[in-house]
């Protein structure tokens, strides 16, 4: 998006997606600093990560304007502990917002919750707001080969393609299982630092979500490995072979993913709400699980997540035992029906 009236009502918007070749970006490169204060006080920059040369300068200008807050929104798809200019220059100086691919409040209107899972589309703009199947499968493709091609790359992370593909072709079909780098290492015919490591990137670059489980004493924890789910559905489906609503309604894999979508929903509007938030599962050596456990500081929340529309009280024997053990005076069990009611008391 191309800024050529710099005085404006709202902030400029520029898109760095491909320094060197786009327009926006191509400005930065001779004389960055000149150009941000240009630009003025209020501005956003998309994919910022990809000219890691404006930080150390965004920090200089911050500290002049310390009294002046929210002057610069700095968007990317790469956290700030894999672009380390990012954390290193504006320690102190910026506060972190996670977004995930899909979030109720943003979706358009007319859009039901749970569209997003039930169709398969997930909660990126492009294949969400697409109608025809193929072509949403087409941008997943395009998608995935850009990633592991030229956006890893860029980024300065080193890692082999066939490998990254194909864990991720393996965590999608261990969607919403115990991680287990052992095996997934075995299987891959790397070592078990290399799948680790992989891994991180994956979570760092806000594709996988690792969910630790719970324990009030670490040293007593039950289950030590912590749950893996891709970030977004639609992707996950693509990665499965999943390219039409009919086949996701009869694919073994279709309660993960309600599952997965469900607690992303979750973690996100905690997040918003309550940045302090911090999501876990629960697990007991005896078999009893409860998908999502919110931990508020001041009080816990767990939820337990159903496909199908009209669960019963037995289905809620895990959150039951949950909130006795931890003594949790409520929790919830979330279904994909549109009738909310209560299970009794625990």
């Amino acid at each position: 998006m191309r800024q050529d009236h710099l005085h404006q009502a709202g902030p400029s918007r520029l898109d760095l997606a491909r320094p060197g070749a786009s327009p926006d970006a191509a400005p930065f490169e001779g004389d960055p600093e000149a150009r941000l204060l240009q630009l003025g006080e209020r501005l956003i920059l998309d994919e910022a990560q990809r000219l890691p040369a404006l930080f150390p300068i965004l920090r200089g200008i911050v500290d002049r304007r310390i009294r002046r807050r929210g002057g610069y929104v700095l968007l990317g798809s790469a956290s700030p502990v894999v672009v380390k200019s990012i954390s290193e220059s504006l320690a102190g100086r910026i506060g972190l917002l996670d977004l995930t691919p899909s979030s109720g409040p943003r979706w358009p209107r007319g859009r039901p919750p749970g569209a997003s899972a039930s169709s398969g589309s997930g909660g990126f703009p492009v294949p969400f707001l697409t109608a025809d199947d193929d072509a949403r499968s087409d941008w997943f493709e395009a998608y995935t080969r850009t990633f592991i091609e030229r956006d890893l790359p860029a980024l300065g992370i080193d890692v082999s393609p066939v490998v990254m593909r194909r864990l991720w072709g393996m965590l999608a079909h261990a969607n919403g299982g115990l991680w287990n780098a052992s095996q997934m290492a075995a299987s891959l015919g790397v070592s078990y630092h290399t799948v680790n490591r992989y891994l991180e990137i994956l979570e760092h670059l806000f594709l996988i979500r690792r969910l630790p489980p719970y324990a009030v004493n670490i040293g007593k924890r039950l289950v030590k490995s912590p749950k893996i789910y891709l970030a977004d559905t639609g992707l996950l489906h693509a990665i499965l072979g999943i390219h039409r609503p009919p086949a996701l309604d009869v694919h073994p894999a279709r309660g993960a993913s309600w599952e997965g979508f469900v607690i992303g929903q979750i973690i996100s509007l905690y997040g918003l709400a309550r940045p302090e938030a911090r999501a876990f599962f629960w697990r007991t050596a005896r078999g009893s699980e409860v998908d999502l456990l919110m931990d508020l500081g001041d009080r816990r929340v767990p939820f337990e997540v159903k496909l199908h529309s009209s669960p019963a009280q037995a289905d809620a024997a895990s959150l039951v035992a949950c909130m006795g053990d931890l003594a949790i005076e409520r929790g919830y069990l979330v279904h994909a029906g549109s009738e909310r009611y209560s299970l009794g008391r625990a």
